[in-house]
C-alpha cells in the first residue's frame, strides 16, 4: 500500500473500536514500520492555558483546548500552520502536508503557546498503528483514506464534522461537498 501520511483517515460506520468511534484521524507518519496520527476531533475538558499553567509552568497566550490525540500516551504535540513559528533546529518538526507542520519539539510549543492566535492544534496521545496493521484495517473497511489540505485539517477538528467527512470520502467527487449537510438527518 502506498503510504497514506498526510492524509485524513475517516472511521467508517462500521468501526467498532470505541477509541475511535465517529473520529478524524491526520495521519502524520506511515511507513513499513507503522503509522502515527492524531485525532482531530476529540477535544478535552482542559484549556490550553489551563494545562500550561499546571504541566509547563509557562506563560500561555493562545486560546483554545487541548485535544486527545489517541489512545497511546506521549508527550504535547502539534499541528501548526503558523509562517512566523522558528524551527529551533529539532529533526521532530515534520511537515505533514504543505504549510502544516507537526512537532514535539518544547521550545517550538512554548512558542506557539506564546502567541495569541496561532494557527496550531494541541494534543496530548496519539493514535499509532504496527507494521501492516492499518493497512489490514483499511482493507476491512474501518477506515476511509482522504485527501487533505491545511484548511480541511482545521475544519475536521470541529466537532459534528465526522458525518459530513465521511460522506466526502466515501462518495469521491461524485457529490458536490458544499452540498453536503453538517446533520444529515436534515435531507
Amino acid at each position: 500500500m502506498k503510504s497514506l501520511a498526510g492524509q485524513l483517515l475517516v472511521a467508517s460506520r462500521e468501526l467498532g473500536d470505541p477509541n475511535f468511534h465517529r473520529t478524524v484521524i491526520l495521519l502524520v507518519q506511515h511507513g513499513k514500520d507503522g503509522a502515527l496520527g492524531l485525532v482531530l476531533n476529540r477535544p478535552l475538558d482542559v484549556t490550553l492555558k489551563h494545562a500550561c499553567e499546571e504541566a509547563l509552568e509557562a506563560t500561555c497566550r493562545a486560546e483554545g483546548v487541548l485535544r486527545q490525540g489517541g489512545p497511546c500516551p506521549g508527550p504535547l504535540m502539534t499541528l501548526h500552520s503558523h509562517d512566523g513559528a522558528p524551527h529551533f533546529g529539532s529533526e521532530e518538526r515534520l511537515e505533514v502536508i504543505s504549510g502544516l507542520y507537526f512537532s514535539t519539539d518544547r521550545d517550538e510549543l512554548e512558542w506557539l503557546l506564546k502567541q495569541e492566535q496561532p494557527s496550531a492544534m494541541f494534543f496530548l496521545g496519539y493514535s499509532g498503528w504496527g507494521p501492516g496493521q492499518l493497512e489490514r484495517e483499511v482493507a476491512d473497511g474501518a477506515w476511509i483514506a482522504a485527501a487533505t489540505t491545511r484548511n480541511m485539517v482545521f475544519e475536521a477538528s470541529q466537532t459534528g464534522k465526522w458525518s459530513k467527512l465521511l460522506t466526502r470520502a466515501s462518495l469521491g467527487g461524485r457529490v458536490k461537498p458544499e452540498l453536503i449537510p453538517d446533520d444529515p438527518s436534515v435531507n
